[in-house]
């Protein structure tokens, strides 16, 4: 077998770039290269080279090598396979110029950060990458990584002490300022990302956290595109229709969608000749998909998967599931989105589709990874806001509840479940006893005033002695 690089790029039986890869040059650094990333702001990169070639990639996998050992040998080239119900199509993507491995060429990755060339930083770290107390509305300095980096921050290993680093570089040096541009799934990710970094460089030297305030740009973003990890199945698919092996293809749905705050310091890159949509406020299309896809998302994972269902489309394809998100939708969530709701109600027939959609593998476990630092974003905000109105959560509280029982460790057959989470152990614990309880005591998942409320704690608890009593199925299908 021949493994896909520059060298036999010209013999891939796909569609391959337009542009000639050796005039592209690196304008973008992007911290957490992982899946995600490849299968939707990279492509969105590689559709606008060929008119403007000095936004190449650099991207930076910030805790393992795997990307950066899979890729380094391919030039940075990779498959993407677009699936539907119609069949897959593969496409060589070629904007990604090079991927450091953080931890072993951290130096490297500062240098590139710093220097002129540079015009943006990028992040998908996931939410739990950004070191942000959701309580507080600040940085976390009780966060081990957040603290390891704030007592050395010449040699930073978190998202936010390597963008202050950087930057503090630039500074030095009379550099322009850069646009740091988060592309994760957090409520007002823009402002998120403006406090840790302020919040952790004025921890190392105030002058400088003023300086990043003045001078660099934090647009919010939206980002919506469903990408399952890959699997060797994937990789079996990309060799047979490329006639190439990749160590590492990525997989997505035909639907993207990037929604960007227009905010920029220094040169805009043209996105949306990829399709991307700039707009002066995000956080109406961002509450939307957090709340809809996010949120159904996540609760079709842990009731899925509590009921026996290895991928979302099987979970939307079960009647009871069916008919219970689009009551969940209906009525309990869209009502709390300030879009026009035939915006809202074309979106939810959309995501009907996208989820029913059986030739993306995306599984109900791997959605239900991390849900401590996804519910505070993608159900317990709707909650709050219907509660302030004395609105009924009988729908939420059920996909709670649900988290609930899956982050305890053990399914409803009492067979253990391999909970990943920055929380595990706290979650198990949680657990035992009076688990309702225990569970809304903790803050970083539940506000006060959403888990002090009694008519949200009656509607989990009567939730979760559904769960318990009649399973998955027979307590979505009373709700649908």
């Amino acid at each position: 077998m021949t493994r896909l690089s520059l060298a036999s790029l010209s013999a891939a039986k796909a569609q391959r770039p337009t542009y000639d890869r050796a005039k592209v040059t690196p304008g973008i650094v992007h911290l957490g290269i992982g899946a995600f990333h490849r299968a939707h702001q990279a492509v969105v990169v590689d559709d606008l080279l060929s008119a403007d070639p000095s936004w190449g990639v650099v991207g930076a996998s910030l805790r393992r090598p795997d990307t950066s050992a899979a890729l380094t040998p391919q030039d940075g080239l990779y498959t993407l396979l677009t699936r539907s119900g119609a069949g897959t199509q593969a496409r060589i993507i070629g904007s990604v110029l090079e991927i450091i491995d953080a931890p072993q060429r951290k130096e490297a990755l500062l240098a590139r950060m710093a220097d002129p060339m540079t015009r943006i930083v990028s992040l998908t770290v996931t939410e739990k990458g950004y070191g942000y107390n959701a309580a507080t509305g600040h940085l976390d300095e009780a966060n081990p990584d957040i603290a390891s980096d704030l007592v050395s921050p010449r040699t930073p290993a978190t998202a936010a002490g390597l963008i202050v680093e950087a930057l503090r570089r630039r500074c030095e040096a009379g550099a322009a300022p850069v646009t740091v541009l988060s592309c994760d799934n957090l409520p007002h990710n823009g402002r998120v990302t403006a406090q840790v970094v302020t919040d952790f460089a004025e921890a190392v030297d105030t002058a400088l956290g003023k300086w990043i305030a003045a001078n660099v740009a934090f647009p919010a973003t939206m980002i919506d595109r469903i990408v399952p990890a890959t699997t060797d199945a994937d990789r079996a698919e990309a060799l047979a229709l490329t006639g190439l092996e990749d160590a590492w293809p990525v997989v997505g749905e035909p639907f993207l969608q990037w929604v960007i705050e227009d905010r920029f310091v220094g040169p805009r890159p043209p996105f949306d000749l990829g399709g991307a949509q700039f707009v002066g406020d995000v956080a109406p299309y961002e509450t939307m998909k957090l709340r809809m896809l996010n949120g159904s998302h996540s609760m079709m994972a842990y009731l899925g998967y509590l009921a026996g269902y290895e991928f979302v489309s099987q979970v939307i394809g079960d009647p009871a599931f069916r008919d219970f998100i689009q009551a969940a939708w209906r009525e309990e969530i869209a009502p709390t989105l300030t879009m026009p709701s035939n915006v809202s109600s074309d979106y939810a027939r959309a995501l009907l589709e996208r989820f029913s959609n059986p030739a993306l593998k995306h599984r109900t476990y791997q959605i239900a990874m991390d849900g401590s630092q996804k519910l505070p974003q993608r159900l317990v905000g709707t909650v709050a806001d219907r509660l302030a109105k004395g609105q009924p959560v009988e729908r939420l509280a059920l996909g709670i509840a649900a988290w609930m029982v899956f982050a305890a460790g053990t399914d409803l057959e009492g067979k253990p479940i391999v909970v990943q989470d920055p929380m595990t152990d706290e979650l198990k614990r949680a657990g035992r006893g009076d688990a309702v309880s225990n569970f809304l005591a903790l803050r970083r998942v539940f506000s006060a005033e959403v888990a002090e409320s009694m008519h949200f704690r009656e509607a989990v608890t009567r939730q979760y002695r559904a769960l318990k009593e009649m399973g998955p199925v027979e307590a979505a299908k009373r709700l649908g």
